[in-house]
Parts: structure tokens; C-alpha cells; sequence
């Protein structure tokens, strides 16, 4: 159950096997099924999620009844609502899976606890933290700047297999498309 979370953790910082072992006594293993929520909007996120299998998103509804996706979370990702999760304050976003999942949860309590007893484990967050940002950042310039080609290219390479495994209107969403604009770029893709 601990094997993409600690693959991850390796590729970040060095722990003993001690320390793995440790580790696992923070996290609350949980299993979810399709379409099943881990927060909804409006209450207080309590979990930092790692997920072990499975896919989920985190989106928004607004005024009009409109979806928008801001983050997917396939194996060996993290997703929360950060602000939620840090302040104690009401989420704005709803976390759905999307497949079956298994997922490892982390409360603020347990994740604090982790990070004063494996110094190293708060490095490994540290820097989940800056690259977050850093491809924060790339998406909000990618919104901006980049065509709905390069924006769904994109998209493949920073979720490999994402296309096969979420339906076309959620990729959209994501993308910040209408779903026929995107079949549209899917089309021309394929005809290159």
C-alpha cells in the first residue's frame, strides 16, 4: 500500500528504513470509490490525500452551475486544498475520484507530529510545496499564453495516460475549453 508514497519520498530525500517504517504509522489508509468525495465544498479539508492507485480532481461549481477543474491527482500524487488544509477555513473546492482509489491520508496533526520526528520528511513537503508552485505557476502562464493545442499537449505529458482514463468534458474543464473546441484539437492532432 506504501509503495508509490515512498517511491516518491525517494525521489526527493533519503530516509532509513527505520524512518519508512515510522512513516507509515501517520497515514490513514482509505479506499474510495468511483465518484465518491474526500472533501466537499464548503466544509474544512482535513486531509493532505497521496494517492497509492486511482485518479482524482478537485474542482469548483460556479454561479451557473459550471465545473472547473483545477487539479487531477493520478498515483504518486498529492492533492488537498492547501488553503483549507493550512488554515482551518472553509474549502471552495469538492475532491472527487474519479477511478476506484486508494489513497493515504495525512491529517495537520499527524504531518506536523511526522515532520518534527523525520526532519528529512519535512524537506520532502518543503519541496512537494516549491514544485507545486512552480507548475502552478506554468499553468496560470499556460492559460494565458498557449494555444488549446499546446495547452491539451501539455497536458499529456504532465499526466501520462490522463487522456485515456478521464472523459473528454472533465479534460476540457481542466484545459479551460468548451468540450467541442477540444475534440476539435484532438481531431487536428490526430490528422498531423
Amino acid at each position: 500500500m506504501y509503495e508509490q508514497l515512498f517511491k516518491s519520498i525517494r525521489e526527493k530525500v533519503a530516509l532509513t528504513p527505520t524512518e519508512m517504517e515510522l512513516c507509515k504509522t501517520f497515514f490513514i489508509p482509505k479506499k474510495l470509490r468511483k465518484k465518491q468525495s474526500l472533501l466537499q465544498e464548503g466544509d474544512v479539508c482535513i486531509y493532505n490525500a497521496f494517492v497509492e492507485k486511482g485518479i482524482l480532481r478537485s474542482f469548483s461549481i460556479d454561479e451557473k452551475g459550471n465545473e472547473h477543474i483545477v487539479q487531477f491527482a493520478i498515483e504518486g500524487w498529492w492533492i488537498t486544498d492547501l488553503a483549507s488544509f493550512l488554515t482551518n477555513s472553509n474549502s471552495i473546492y469538492t475532491i472527487e475520484a474519479l477511478e476506484d482509489s486508494e489513497l493515504l491520508l495525512l491529517t495537520t496533526e499527524a504531518r506536523d507530529a511526522l515532520m518534527n520526528q523525520i526532519p528529512m520528511f519535512e524537506r520532502y513537503q518543503r519541496l512537494l510545496l516549491q514544485n507545486a508552485y512552480i507548475a502552478n505557476q506554468a499553468r496560470i502562464n499556460s492559460a494565458l499564453t498557449e494555444t488549446a493545442e499546446d495547452k491539451y499537449l501539455n497536458l499529456g505529458k504532465a499526466y501520462p495516460g490522463i487522456v485515456k482514463r478521464v472523459p473528454q468534458h472533465m479534460l476540457a474543464s481542466y484545459l479551460g475549453l468548451k468540450p467541442e473546441t477540444l475534440s476539435r484539437v484532438r481531431k487536428q492532432i490526430s490528422k498531423k
